[in-house]
């Protein structure tokens, strides 16, 4: 009996799910599997602000190449725990049997834009005039909508959130309070038992 338990990082875009994800599985010497590395042109609705009139479903987000993987992963795996970076937690209807717990990293959205900016101008950082370009394309969006995009997908899955970290630490500490946490968790499941 595969007693893995996969653990989902979520959190609105900037938050350092990918970062926490990272530190927890080198802490914990697990896998992990990264949202961003399984999207596709199509796993979005083409428009995110007529998605989000319509009630924001998160199951119409698409990533049938990361359910794929995790059920390999976890079907395979002898580990502890599978790490997974999934922005929507148990939310999305694809992945929600697949995930154990889930993390909410729930920072206040001007923070996690200012990672967001910090983050394109270091990617562009050789090529300054796209770089203003990118980042004044995305705040004319984060204006409009991006905003409430990402408050309203933080909000449902704090609904159903297992731990929620709402402290603005490093990434070092972040990952800490998870692993101490998770090790009570298994510390109760093994009294239960």
């Amino acid at each position: 009996m595969n007693t893995t338990k996969v653990v989902a990082i979520s959190g609105a875009s900037g938050a350092g799910k990918t970062s926490v994800v990272k530190q927890l599985s080198a802490a914990f010497n697990c896998p992990t599997l990264f949202f961003d590395d399984h999207t596709q042109n199509n796993t979005y609705p083409k428009e995110m602000k007529t998605w989000l009139e319509n009630g924001a479903n998160v199951s119409d987000i698409k990533t049938p190449k990361l359910v794929e993987s995790l059920r390999k992963l976890k079907s395979q795996s002898n580990s502890k725990y599978i790490f997974v970076e999934e922005p929507f937690g148990k939310q999305r209807d694809s992945i929600s049997s697949l995930v154990d717990y889930v993390v909410l990293l729930d920072l206040p959205l001007e923070i996690c834009l200012a990672r967001i900016i910090k983050r394109n101008i270091a990617n562009y950082i050789n090529q300054s005039d796209r770089s203003i370009d990118s980042i004044s394309s995305y705040l004319d969006k984060y204006e409009d909508h991006l905003r409430d995009v990402y408050f309203e997908a933080v909000d449902q899955v704090r609904q159903n959130c297992d731990f929620l970290i709402t402290k603005v630490s490093s990434i070092e500490v972040t990952a800490k309070s998870i692993s101490n946490w998770l090790k009570v968790m298994q510390t109760d499941n093994e009294i239960i038992i």
